[in-house]
């Protein structure tokens, strides 16, 4: 946990420079974008919550999110995170989503995507994606590496809007 302070002390200083919030829906990262963000003191005054949602069944027990809705978002792509990023960021009033899914390994999903592919989404004023692949089926090691990316995009997303 202490390789992601860096870049959730980044992300929660340039929140409570703009008096801004986040909310965090993520999936491989098992929680650990949250918990990042939550580990930087005054964590209260910029961070609304996280969900981690590792199944479809779960993303549709949110309020208002349908099959329709989901229909031709395929998990683990840059579209799929985008769309919990805007989830999140809504249900939880939030000025700020963020968004991840992947397979952290040992093996890859069921949707073809080796072990250590994510995406990472963040939503916003300006919206972003990307995909990060490591490249290895080290669980743990992707874990960390899904969430240094999501919080490095909120980051960059932050500045960007700036």
């Amino acid at each position: 946990m202490r390789d992601l302070l860096p870049h959730a002390e980044k992300a929660a200083a340039l929140l409570r420079q703009r008096k801004e919030t986040v909310a965090v829906a993520e999936s491989a990262a098992g929680g650990l974008i949250t918990a990042a963000l939550l580990a930087v003191p005054g964590a209260s005054s910029y961070c609304r919550g996280g969900a981690v949602i590792y199944t479809r069944a779960v993303l549709l027990g949110f309020k208002g999110i349908t099959e329709e809705m989901l229909a031709g978002v395929r998990p683990a792509t840059e579209a799929h995170a985008l769309f919990c990023a805007r989830a999140v960021r809504e249900r939880f009033a939030a000025d700020w989503g963020v968004g991840e899914t992947g397979a952290a390994g040992p093996t890859g999903n069921r949707y073809g995507d080796p072990p250590g592919h994510a995406c990472v989404a963040v939503a916003g004023r300006v919206e972003r994606a990307s995909t990060l692949r490591t490249g290895s089926g080290d669980r743990l090691a992707n874990m960390h590496a899904f969430a240094a990316a999501a919080l490095a995009l909120l980051a960059e997303s932050l500045e960007r809007d700036g």
